[in-house]
């Protein structure tokens, strides 16, 4: 049994979580709406009225959806991908044709120059046909070549790739390694300078559309020498260069057509023009792209919520028990209602993070990375409902349903294929810590000298001067607000009257800062270890933009003559529903059992409790945990398939 390599980089937690500070962006240059809430300043403005593309960019998107819908209802055969686990190289040459590649690319490179709304429309489209393909499409344009280089590339790197990427060329993303996930400190893959050239060395796991890709934008470690600053930096990498080998095609749950591998790189000689921005940017890179970037798992989450409406609508008024459809069975009938209202609201989350994107007026990398965390919590526990409702027909496989001569409705695989999206590009819990960090950036600015143990006494002296300034100024805004008076946001009353509910999201927003406050005064120095308090920060922070954005967009397609009542019920239905939720984790704040949980792990590792895995054998096996990525010339067949 070969053992796990030792050659990575050995880092401190202090140095992990100092890599990953200056990776994120420092300033806020910008208004952000998610920012302000979780200070407990309800800026309503900022979101309302709703913002809307311009309409030519809307007319432009709407012709491409338009054909995009006729490519997935002919070309697109899902049962197919799912049965093969494979997308038909005849199916990604039609998206070539359609110019789906270049959706995000702009038209002077050959691209569509969709905006980000119109974009996320046609992934939450396509990824209702096939989310293997939807999975395909996003990793090439939101976080593989295209981006990065919009952002940080050379006008000559533009030039030179996106072109490429707009017709012809799949791209991936190579960030993660065997033994590093969201650790990016312990990155072990090198590129090590020789001339005007780099050489690469090292193993990435996980890239997605690594197996077929042409282009890679890769993260290596530059290490520090005369002339070189060195660090974690980003390069643009031609897919058949030598040295390079796809060793395994990894197989998963769900996402069955993904083309997902295994790549190592031995003595891959790079061009310096291929580095995309400084040495040591990479992380920086990878963090900005990821602030759009991420949009697009909610965009597939909310296609994937509008067909759990569709199935469990139409399989619930055909199925009857005792008399009546199972819809008017109350059991049944919240199941749908909570998928009716959630869809809505994903949607509301969705259309105005991307639209604020668009405008460039707001930072909002909060609220995309808000509509990530929420957008796959949400759409896995629609799945889920949906399961349920179709009873034992949505345990079993579409296949199966057919070949007995029923729908054939894959409500099994929808539960698997959107699994992933709780994990992909960030998991659930990391976007917890990642959201609290940008969410108490305010405090730290003004005290983190104060918890900091690195920290001169003059130092500490000097922030808590800073921090009585800022205090003095900022906690008495919280006491009081217009969420308690009867008549504010009235102009969200329509027969259905939405304005409660945002003075109960004003209300709650200033509860929500003076709980961090509290805790932050509580724990000071530990409260990044408090990590069950900080994700039901962020769990109440994405519910009340939630509500906001659902809201607010209700009161546009009222404005617009578009459903307007229908929009309004389901946004006071939501809305209703997550207030409970809210006043849920609020009590958990401080009444939980997280101490107690702490000391129970302690004692499972210490293996207190070995006696209680007793009576079961273990079919896993004993091979190693992490395999081994020591670099070095690869022993397998390389299963690259570039499709051409």
């Amino acid at each position: 049994m070969s053992a796990a390599p030792t050659t990575r980089p050995t880092v401190t937690e202090r140095e992990a979580r100092q890599v990953a500070e200056a990776a994120r962006e420092q300033q806020w240059r910008k208004p952000s709406f998610a920012k302000e809430l979780f200070l407990g300043r309800f800026r309503l403005d900022l979101i309302h009225p709703h913002p809307l593309p311009p309409d030519e960019d809307a007319q432009r998107g709407e012709e491409f959806l338009t054909k995009l819908r006729d490519f997935c209802e002919t070309k697109i055969d899902p049962a197919r991908i799912e049965r093969d686990a494979r997308i038909p190289d005849e199916v990604i040459d039609g998206l070539k044709e359609l110019g789906a590649l270049g959706m995000k690319i702009d038209t002077k490179y050959g691209g569509l120059g969709l905006t980000q709304v119109y974009y996320n429309k046609a992934l939450a489209l396509v990824g209702s046909a096939s989310p293997a393909v939807g999975a395909l499409l996003s990793a090439h344009q939101s976080i593989g070549v295209p981006q990065p280089l919009k952002l940080f590339g050379t006008q000559e790197q533009k030039d030179t790739f996106l072109p490429r990427c707009a017709r012809t060329d799949i791209s991936a993303f190579l960030l993660t390694e065997p033994d590093v996930g969201s650790d990016p400190a312990r990155l072990a893959t090198t590129a090590v300078p020789d001339g005007d050239d780099y050489i690469l060395d090292g193993v990435k796991l996980w890239t997605t559309n690594g197996v077929i890709a042409d282009l890679l934008v890769v993260m290596a470690r530059v290490p520090k020498s005369e002339g070189h600053k060195g660090g974690i930096t980003a390069f643009v990498v031609e897919a058949t260069s030598e040295g390079i080998t796809v060793e395994n095609r990894n197989a998963f749950m769900g996402l069955r057509g993904l083309e997902n591998g295994v790549t190592r790189f031995h003595q891959v000689r790079v061009p310096a023009a291929n580095r995309i921005g400084p040495e040591g940017a990479g992380l920086k890179i990878a963090l900005t792209t990821l602030n759009t970037g991420r949009l697009s798992l909610p965009a597939m989450c909310v296609g994937a919520g509008k067909w759990c409406l569709k199935i469990a609508r139409e399989w619930s008024a055909a199925r009857e028990q005792w008399g009546k459809p199972v819809a008017l069975h109350e059991a049944v009938g919240s199941k749908i209602a909570f998928i009716a209202a959630t869809t809505f609201a994903l949607e509301a989350v969705l259309d105005l993070s991307s639209q604020m994107a668009d405008e460039d007026r707001n930072d909002i990398r909060i609220e995309a990375a808000l509509a990530k965390l929420y957008g796959s919590e949400m759409a896995y526990l629609m799945a889920d409902e949906l399961v349920q409702i179709r009873g034992g027909r949505g345990f079993e496989t579409a296949e199966s349903l057919r070949a007995r001569g029923e729908r054939g409705v894959p409500a099994e695989q929808i539960l698997r294929d959107l699994r992933i999206n709780r994990i992909f590009e960030g998991s659930t819990e990391i976007m917890h810590l990642l959201i609290a960090r940008e969410a108490v950036d305010a405090h730290l600015t003004v005290a983190g000298d104060l918890i900091d143990p690195g920290k001169s006494l003059q130092d500490k002296a000097k922030a808590g001067a800073q921090a009585g300034v800022f205090y003095a100024k900022w906690l008495p805004k919280l006491v009081a607000g217009p969420g308690q008076l009867p008549s504010s946001y009235g102009e969200f009353k329509h027969g259905i009257d939405l304005s409660p509910h945002l003075r109960f999201v004003e209300r709650a927003s200033r509860k929500l800062a003076r709980s961090t406050f509290y805790a932050m005064s509580r724990w000071q120095g530990r409260m990044e270890t408090k990590q069950g308090f900080l994700g039901r920060i962020v769990d109440i922070g994405a519910e009340l933009f939630a509500m906001s954005a659902a809201c607010v967009r209700a009161e546009l397609l009222r404005s617009r003559g578009e459903h307007g009542r229908e929009a309004y019920q389901l946004a006071d239905a939501f809305c209703h529903q997550a207030r409970i939720r809210v006043d849920e984790l609020f009590g958990r704040l401080w009444t939980n059992t997280d101490e107690l949980d702490r000391k129970v792990v302690k004692q499972v590792l210490a293996g207190s409790y070995e006696w209680l895995e007793q009576g079961i054998v273990d079919p896993s096996g004993d091979e190693p945990w992490i395999a081994d990525a020591t670099p070095g010339p690869s022993p397998k067949e390389n299963v690259h398939r570039p499709i051409r």
